[in-house]
C-alpha cells in the first residue's frame, strides 16, 4: 500500500482536537456514550485523546486501543457538531495505527481474506450452507438462526443471518434484458448476495416492471467497509482499486450503479474518496465515478416512474416503520426516498427516533464488544415495538442483522424487510 505518511500525520488529529469547542452537543446523541457513559468514550473524549496521541502525549497502549475501538462510527456526533468535526474519519484512521501495532485477530483476517477473493467467499458460504443445517436452528420467518457454538463471530445467544444455497450473483446470468431502453448495473453487497438474497431478487423484479435492463457486475468484490472500519487498509486498498478499475470498464454503458445497501453505497461513494487522501490518482478516479453511484431507492425515486407505477397498485394492509441507517441519512442524505416509495402502498408510522443508531458498529463491535452492541440494540427494539408496526424496514443489511437480533432478544415479533422487498411485493 502506498502510504508514505501515517494516518495521524496526514489527518493531523491535533488540529481537530484544537478545533473542538467542547460544547457537548455530541454527548446526548453518541451511541457509545449512551450505553457506556464515560467522558473518554464520547466524541469530545475521543477527539481530545487523539490530539494527545498526535502530540506524543498519549501512548497507543491496550487501554487506548480499547477506547478507540469502542466507537460505533454512527456519525451522530458529526451530524450535530457546529463545526462538523470528522470524529468518525479520525477514528477510522487511528484504527490503522492500532492494526499496525497490535495486529488483527485471526478470525478477522480470515474473514477479510474471503472478502478479497470472490471464489473463496463462494466456496466458504456454500460450505456454511451445508454446515448450518446441522449446527444451527433455522428460523425461517426471519431468515436467521440460533447458533449452538460459541465461535468468535457467532455468539450462542444471538441471531445471525442464515445462508443461501446459491448466492444471488451466481443465481442469474450477468446481463438481464428487460426491453433494452435503459440499463443499470447492480452492486449487491455481501450480506444481500449470500444471506438476504430476496433483496436482489426483488430489485430484479422492480427493474423488469420498469423495463430497465440489469447488468449484475458479477466480478464485483466486497466494498471493503468491514476492513476499513477495522483498520485493515491492505484489504481496503486491494478491493477499492479493483472495484474502481472494474467499474471504469462498464460505467459508460450504464446509467447508474445502484446499491440496495447503505453501507456499501457510502463506502464506494464517500469513503473511497476519504481513504485515497494520500493517493491523488486513485482519489480522482473514485470521485469520477461518484455521479453514477446511487442507493437503490434514491435512484428509483428520482430517475424512474416507479412512484406512479406503485400508486396504480392496491394499498397493502401492513403497517411499516422505517429505520434510518447511519450510512444512509447522515452520510448520504437519503431518508425521504425510501419512505416516499413505501408510502405509496403501505401506512408508515414513525418510531420516536428513527435516526438512532441500531448498534451494529462493525466487526469488532459484533465480536469483542458485543455487549455494547446488545445494549445499543435494546432501545431500538423498544421503539419498534411501541409503533405497533407489522414491518420494520431499512435499506441496510447490517442494520437488518442487528435489529433482528435485538428484536429477538426483546421478544418483538415485527418482521424486517428491505424497502426494495416491500416495493416488489406491492408491484406483485
Amino acid at each position: 500500500m502506498n502510504m508514505s505518511k501515517t494516518p495521524q500525520e496526514i489527518f493531523n488529529f491535533s488540529e481537530t482536537s484544537d478545533a473542538c469547542v467542547k460544547c457537548g452537543k455530541c454527548i446526548p446523541v453518541c451511541t457509545i456514550h449512551n450505553v457506556n457513559p464515560d467522558e473518554v468514550t464520547s466524541p469530545r473524549g475521543f477527539i481530545d485523546l487523539l490530539g494527545a496521541y498526535h502530540k506524543g502525549n498519549l501512548e497507543l497502549d491496550l487501554t487506548a486501543k480499547d477506547i478507540f475501538e469502542s466507537c460505533f462510527l454512527c456519525t451522530n456526533c458529526v451530524d450535530v457538531c457546529p463545526k462538523a468535526l470528522p470524529t468518525d474519519m479520525i477514528i477510522e484512521q487511528v484504527r490503522f495505527d492500532i492494526a499496525q501495532k497490535f495486529g488483527i485477530a485471526w478470525y478477522k483476517k480470515a474473514f477479510f481474506l474471503l472478502l478479497r477473493h470472490r471464489w473463496l467467499n463462494d466456496m466458504a458460504f456454500k460450505m456454511g450452507y451445508t454446515f448450518q443445517t446441522c449446527g444451527f436452528k433455522i428460523k425461517e420467518e426471519i431468515s436467521s438462526m440460533n447458533s449452538k457454538y460459541n465461535l468468535p463471530m457467532v455468539k450462542t445467544d444471538r441471531l445471525v443471518p442464515s445462508l443461501t444455497k446459491t448466492s444471488f450473483l451466481n443465481s442469474h446470468k450477468e446481463n438481464i434484458k428487460n426491453g433494452g431502453k435503459r440499463k443499470v448495473a447492480i452492486f449487491i453487497g455481501c450480506l444481500a448476495n449470500y444471506n438476504y438474497k430476496s433483496i436482489g431478487e426483488s430489485l430484479l423484479e422492480i427493474l423488469k416492471a420498469l423495463e430497465i435492463d440489469a447488468f449484475l457486475a458479477k466480478a464485483q468484490k466486497c466494498c471493503s467497509a468491514p476492513a476499513y472500519f477495522t483498520g485493515d487498509f491492505d484489504t481496503v486498498d486491494a478491493n477499492a482499486k479493483y472495484n474502481i478499475e472494474y467499474f471504469e470498464k462498464f460505467i459508460d454503458d450504464v446509467e447508474a450503479i445502484i446499491i440496495p445497501e447503505a453501507t456499501c453505497s457510502a463506502m464506494i461513494k464517500i469513503d473511497y474518496e476519504h481513504y485515497f487522501h494520500n493517493q491523488p490518482e486513485w482519489k480522482a478516479r473514485a470521485v469520477a465515478l461518484k455521479g453514477k453511484i446511487f442507493m437503490a431507492t434514491e435512484w428509483l425515486e428520482h430517475h424512474t416512474h416507479l412512484g406512479q407505477l406503485l400508486a396504480s397498485k392496491e394499498k397493502e394492509t401492513q403497517v411499516v416503520t422505517y429505520h434510518d441507517p447511519c450510512h444512509a441519512k447522515k452520510m448520504q442524505g437519503i431518508h425521504k426516498e425510501p419512505r416516499n416509495l413505501i408510502a405509496k402502498n403501505y401506512k408508515i408510522v414513525e418510531m420516536s427516533d428513527p435516526n438512532a443508531c441500531c448498534g451494529f458498529g462493525g466487526i469488532t463491535m459484533q465480536t469483542e464488544k458485543y455487549h455494547f452492541a446488545q445494549a445499543a440494540g435494546v432501545p431500538k427494539a423498544v421503539m419498534i415495538k411501541k409503533t405497533g408496526a407489522d414491518i420494520v424496514s431499512a435499506e441496510c443489511s447490517a442494520c437488518r442483522m442487528q435489529i433482528n437480533n435485538s428484536m429477538s432478544s426483546a421478544g418483538v415479533e415485527t418482521v424486517f424487510k428491505n424497502p426494495i422487498e416491500l416495493i416488489a411485493e406491492a408491484l406483485r
